[in-house]
């Protein structure tokens, strides 16, 4: 599993730009290159890769594999690799993940009593460390490990289901979680986010958006990633 495009090249800038974040979990596998190709074809960045384990969330979905698959590609049109582990024991598959060629690594404060060991290993490996919550976790749980961190993941769905609404209170949730981070820490959801919940998730402070289905559940991924972009954040 190699990729010769290292990750430790690309910077972390894209952690304070307003990004919207095409997930894979949505694409067609049987074309996965391809739409991708398009999608960063009409600007985008940061592709999205949720990797799910079958026991802390119910579905399975891919491991580094996927990772090494995409990264040159990514990484060769300016891209990061923006890894969402939504796995038990996150600590002992993140090497394998940033082999692979992840930019950023997202953990579940959930998943394992070790996340400031976690975030730790990953900004080791050269890669960005980020921890997500779960819809009823709250904020103050990042508080110990905000030192180690560079992004904070609001769960505006119960991961692991498909098809869910974005759960009203998320909105609010997004605007403490802002208020008590501080400016250098990325703020992103994950969830219900399409044409008509973008606007809101960015004016509650989040700058990058996880869009699956809103993106490439569409006829045009490109065009569908440009119309999401526009909406959460309007031309002035």
């Amino acid at each position: 599993m190699e990729t010769s495009v290292a990750h430790q090249s690309v910077g972390t800038g894209w952690l304070t730009s307003k990004a919207i974040a095409p997930s894979i979990l949505s694409a067609n596998f049987a074309e996965l290159g391809a739409q991708v190709a398009e999608v960063m074809s009409a600007g985008a960045r940061v592709i999205h890769v949720d990797v799910m384990d079958g026991h802390f969330v119910p579905p399975i979905t891919f491991g580094p594999v996927a990772v090494s698959a995409l990264a040159d590609q990514v990484h060769t049109a300016g891209g990061v690799l923006d890894v969402h582990l939504m796995i038990e024991r996150p600590e002992r598959q993140i090497p394998d993940f940033l082999k692979a060629g992840a930019d950023g690594i997202t953990i579940h404060v959930e998943a394992t009593p070790h996340v400031h060991y976690a975030l730790a290993m990953i900004r080791d490996g050269g890669a960005s460390a980020g921890a997500a919550i779960c819809p009823a976790t709250p904020p103050s749980a990042l508080t110990e490990v905000i030192d180690t961190l560079d992004l904070a993941l609001c769960m505006s769905v119960n991961p692991g289901w498909g098809n869910q609404s974005l759960i009203p209170h998320s909105y609010e949730k997004l605007r403490r979680m802002r208020a008590g981070l501080p400016d250098r820490i990325a703020l992103e959801v994950d969830g219900g986010v399409h044409t008509g919940t973008a606007a809101g998730v960015t004016g509650a402070g989040a700058n990058l958006l996880v869009a699956g289905s809103a993106v490439f559940g569409a006829a045009e991924p490109g065009q569908a990633f440009r119309e999401l972009a526009a909406l959460a954040w309007p031309p002035q």
